[in-house]
């Protein structure tokens, strides 16, 4: 029964969450048509398992990490949650682009609304398996200080490293020629919360499964579909104005407007002819 009804309570604070955390954005799929992670994935491993002692010795692994100032400083900021500007800001640099609202509006619309679809996905699984934190475990302080806001809550599956390694699959989509960076920053991304005893390591592993199964289901959305097109297209536009150094509609609104380079990158006039890139795609114009 206490099971039941924490995950009644789950349910509803999911609902919650996303509106608080999204405003406005629309899921692509309601939480009750997406794959349910609790019939999926198993259990974690109990406490007398050898999973779960590979989860203790991964813990000593984070601790260590702690020595390293840079990687601790960056498994702090890591841990940032409600604001969506500081979080693709982490990608930033394995992306090639700064995700903001009004500097790239099509790619931000398909990650924040399919952040929204995805993160309450893990919601039911953390609140019938209710399992303890390590850094309640071990009675032990977090360097990202998180402890009051996350004591007394389920660790699998570890939300962050969902939400995580989902940011890394939209983004390799969007960018597939950079997957490798993007995908290390997620992997270092999920790690990061070994580092600060928020999860244990196989709470991340089965996050990383869990993103995979919500980035799946977004595929079967035709209104994903054709923002993610729109994403793509913009991530190119995006990128070929930055090689041309292009910092602004204001600082080079002729560029901007025409849209049409030789295949050499200089600009081209409208009535260019052979291949030219325009709309940030090789065509041939005749």
């Amino acid at each position: 029964m206490k099971k039941i009804l924490l995950m009644v309570v789950a349910a509803v604070m999911a609902t919650v969450n996303v509106n608080a955390q999204y405003g406005d954005a629309q899921p692509y799929f309601e939480l009750n048509e997406l794959p349910e992670l609790l019939d999926i994935m198993p259990p974690p491993p109990a406490f007398e398992s050898p999973e779960f002692a590979n989860d203790v010795v991964r813990y000593g692994w984070g601790k260590l990490q702690r020595q390293d100032e840079d990687r601790v400083n960056l498994a702090v900021a890591d841990a940032e949650w409600n604001d969506l500007a500081k979080l693709f800001l982490q990608w930033k640099d394995a992306f090639g682009l700064e995700i903001t609202e009004n500097g790239t509006p099509e790619i931000y619309k398909v990650m924040v609304r399919s952040l929204a679809t995805t993160d309450p996905m893990r919601k039911k699984t953390k609140a019938f398996y209710h399992r303890q934190r390590p850094f309640e475990r071990f009675d032990d302080s977090m360097p990202s200080h998180e402890e009051d806001d996350l004591r007394g809550e389920g660790s699998y599956p570890s939300g962050h490293s969902l939400r995580g390694w989902g940011i890394s699959l939209l983004l390799a989509q969007i960018a597939p020629d950079r997957a490798a960076e993007i995908f290390k920053r997620g992997w270092d991304y999920c790690n990061s919360r070994v580092i600060v005893g928020a999860h244990w390591q196989s709470d991340v592993d089965a996050s990383r499964t869990a993103a995979s199964i919500g980035f799946c289901a977004l595929q079967g959305s035709d209104e994903f579909v054709a923002e993610m097109k729109r994403a793509k297209a913009e991530y190119r536009q995006k990128i070929i104005a930055q090689e041309m150094g292009v910092q602004s509609p204001a600082a080079a609104p002729r560029q901007q407007s025409a849209r049409i380079y030789h295949i050499d990158g200089t600009l081209a006039d409208e009535d260019a002819r052979g291949i030219v890139i325009e709309e940030g795609q090789k065509v041939m114009k005749r």
